[in-house]
Protein backbone atom coordinates (compact mmCIF):
# COMPACT_ATOMS: atom_id res chain seq x y z
CA UNK A 1 0.00 0.00 0.00
CA UNK A 2 1.20 3.47 -1.10
CA UNK A 3 2.52 5.42 2.50
CA UNK A 4 1.18 8.93 1.19
CA UNK A 5 -2.62 7.57 1.13
CA UNK A 6 -2.41 7.87 5.11
CA UNK A 7 -1.17 11.99 4.29
CA UNK A 8 -4.32 11.77 2.11
CA UNK A 9 -6.31 15.28 3.29
CA UNK A 10 -9.57 13.68 2.52
CA UNK A 11 -8.99 11.04 5.26
CA UNK A 12 -7.51 14.07 7.58
CA UNK A 13 -10.44 16.35 7.22
CA UNK A 14 -12.95 13.12 7.96
CA UNK A 15 -10.56 12.21 10.76
CA UNK A 16 -10.77 15.50 12.47
CA UNK A 17 -14.45 16.47 11.89
CA UNK A 18 -14.91 12.75 13.92
CA UNK A 19 -12.30 14.12 16.46
CA UNK A 20 -14.21 17.50 16.88
CA UNK A 21 -17.61 15.67 17.43
CA UNK A 22 -16.47 13.39 19.71
CA UNK A 23 -15.21 15.92 21.92
CA UNK A 24 -18.18 19.01 21.97
CA UNK A 25 -20.13 15.65 22.10
CA UNK A 26 -18.89 14.39 25.27
CA UNK A 27 -19.10 17.90 26.67
CA UNK A 28 -22.74 18.22 25.64
CA UNK A 29 -23.63 14.96 27.14
CA UNK A 30 -22.36 15.43 30.91
CA UNK A 31 -24.75 18.69 30.67
CA UNK A 32 -27.88 17.10 29.75
CA UNK A 33 -27.49 14.71 31.95
CA UNK A 34 -27.16 17.55 34.66
CA UNK A 35 -30.78 18.17 33.35
CA UNK A 36 -31.89 14.73 33.30
CA UNK A 37 -31.88 14.18 29.71
CA UNK A 38 -29.94 12.24 27.07
CA UNK A 39 -28.47 13.64 24.31
CA UNK A 40 -31.52 12.20 21.59
CA UNK A 41 -33.97 13.93 23.56
CA UNK A 42 -32.26 17.77 24.16
CA UNK A 43 -32.27 16.96 20.10
CA UNK A 44 -35.69 16.06 19.89
CA UNK A 45 -36.60 19.14 21.81
CA UNK A 46 -34.50 21.42 20.01
CA UNK A 47 -36.00 20.56 16.85
CA UNK A 48 -39.32 21.18 17.98
CA UNK A 49 -39.25 24.20 19.65
CA UNK A 50 -36.93 25.36 16.45
CA UNK A 51 -39.92 24.04 14.44
CA UNK A 52 -42.77 26.35 12.75
CA UNK A 53 -45.58 26.01 15.93
CA UNK A 54 -43.14 24.20 17.60
CA UNK A 55 -43.88 20.92 15.93
CA UNK A 56 -43.27 18.36 13.68
CA UNK A 57 -44.75 15.59 12.03
CA UNK A 58 -43.35 11.98 13.34
CA UNK A 59 -41.95 11.00 10.11
CA UNK A 60 -40.13 14.20 9.79
CA UNK A 61 -39.07 14.07 13.32
CA UNK A 62 -37.50 10.71 12.06
CA UNK A 63 -35.90 12.05 9.19
CA UNK A 64 -34.29 14.97 10.55
CA UNK A 65 -33.25 12.86 13.82
CA UNK A 66 -31.99 10.06 11.50
CA UNK A 67 -33.74 7.68 13.80
CA UNK A 68 -35.84 5.15 12.61
CA UNK A 69 -39.59 5.51 13.19
CA UNK A 70 -40.03 3.16 16.13
CA UNK A 71 -37.00 4.89 17.58
CA UNK A 72 -38.96 8.16 17.42
CA UNK A 73 -41.99 6.80 18.74
CA UNK A 74 -40.09 5.03 21.68
CA UNK A 75 -37.81 8.80 22.17
CA UNK A 76 -41.55 10.44 22.07
CA UNK A 77 -43.30 8.18 24.03
CA UNK A 78 -40.65 8.63 27.27
CA UNK A 79 -40.32 11.90 26.17
CA UNK A 80 -44.66 12.56 26.28
CA UNK A 81 -44.73 10.42 30.14
CA UNK A 82 -42.04 13.00 31.50
CA UNK A 83 -44.71 15.60 29.82
CA UNK A 84 -41.86 17.59 27.65
CA UNK A 85 -43.52 16.92 24.41
CA UNK A 86 -46.96 15.92 23.31
CA UNK A 87 -48.72 14.12 20.02
CA UNK A 88 -51.35 16.02 18.22
CA UNK A 89 -52.98 14.25 15.88
CA UNK A 90 -52.21 15.42 11.94
CA UNK A 91 -55.68 17.26 10.67
CA UNK A 92 -55.20 16.48 7.03
CA UNK A 93 -54.25 13.28 7.33
CA UNK A 94 -55.68 10.68 9.94
CA UNK A 95 -52.32 8.29 9.42
CA UNK A 96 -49.60 10.80 10.52
CA UNK A 97 -49.38 12.81 13.89
CA UNK A 98 -47.27 15.47 15.23
CA UNK A 99 -45.28 15.51 18.03
CA UNK A 100 -45.31 19.17 20.07
CA UNK A 101 -43.19 20.37 22.57
CA UNK A 102 -45.22 21.44 25.79
CA UNK A 103 -44.61 24.66 28.00
CA UNK A 104 -42.65 22.19 30.22
CA UNK A 105 -40.41 21.17 27.01
CA UNK A 106 -39.59 24.54 26.50
CA UNK A 107 -39.19 25.56 30.09
CA UNK A 108 -36.54 22.56 29.98
CA UNK A 109 -34.70 23.98 27.43
CA UNK A 110 -34.75 27.44 28.90
CA UNK A 111 -32.71 26.29 31.62
CA UNK A 112 -30.38 24.15 29.48
CA UNK A 113 -29.65 26.50 26.85
CA UNK A 114 -27.69 29.08 28.37
CA UNK A 115 -24.78 26.43 29.63
CA UNK A 116 -25.26 24.71 26.63
CA UNK A 117 -24.43 28.24 24.72
CA UNK A 118 -22.01 28.53 26.72
CA UNK A 119 -20.32 25.35 25.97
CA UNK A 120 -20.41 26.20 22.29
CA UNK A 121 -19.07 29.20 22.28
CA UNK A 122 -16.36 28.03 24.33
CA UNK A 123 -15.23 25.52 22.72
CA UNK A 124 -16.80 25.14 19.12
CA UNK A 125 -17.82 28.98 17.67
CA UNK A 126 -15.35 30.74 19.58
CA UNK A 127 -12.39 29.27 18.10
CA UNK A 128 -13.17 30.68 14.53
CA UNK A 129 -13.46 34.03 13.99
CA UNK A 130 -16.41 35.71 11.93
CA UNK A 131 -15.50 34.78 8.75
CA UNK A 132 -13.81 30.99 9.16
CA UNK A 133 -17.79 30.30 11.06
CA UNK A 134 -19.24 31.40 8.24
CA UNK A 135 -17.33 29.41 5.36
CA UNK A 136 -17.39 26.26 8.26
CA UNK A 137 -21.26 26.43 8.53
CA UNK A 138 -21.58 26.84 4.54
CA UNK A 139 -19.26 23.82 4.18
CA UNK A 140 -21.08 21.91 6.87
CA UNK A 141 -24.58 22.48 5.07
CA UNK A 142 -23.40 21.43 1.76
CA UNK A 143 -22.31 17.90 3.27
CA UNK A 144 -24.90 17.51 5.44
CA UNK A 145 -27.94 18.21 2.36
CA UNK A 146 -25.52 15.52 0.55
CA UNK A 147 -25.41 13.28 3.28
CA UNK A 148 -28.71 13.33 4.88
CA UNK A 149 -31.10 15.38 2.34
CA UNK A 150 -33.93 14.79 4.91
CA UNK A 151 -32.27 16.91 7.81
CA UNK A 152 -34.69 19.52 7.44
CA UNK A 153 -38.04 17.99 6.48
CA UNK A 154 -40.76 19.26 7.95
CA UNK A 155 -38.74 22.53 8.98
CA UNK A 156 -40.71 24.70 6.66
CA UNK A 157 -43.81 22.82 6.21
CA UNK A 158 -46.55 25.76 7.24
CA UNK A 159 -48.84 23.44 10.39
CA UNK A 160 -51.91 24.02 12.33
CA UNK A 161 -51.89 25.51 16.15
CA UNK A 162 -51.06 22.43 18.36
CA UNK A 163 -53.81 21.30 20.23
CA UNK A 164 -52.11 20.46 23.56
Amino acid sequence: MDQNVFDDPRITAVGLLVEAHAGLSARFAAQFEEHGLSPVEFEVLTRLARSPHNQLRMTDLAAQTSLSTSGVTRVVDRMERDGLICRRACPSDRRSSFAVVTAAGLSRLDEILPGHLKIIEQWFTGQLDPAQLDGLLDGLRRVRDAVHPGATAGSTEPAGTPAC
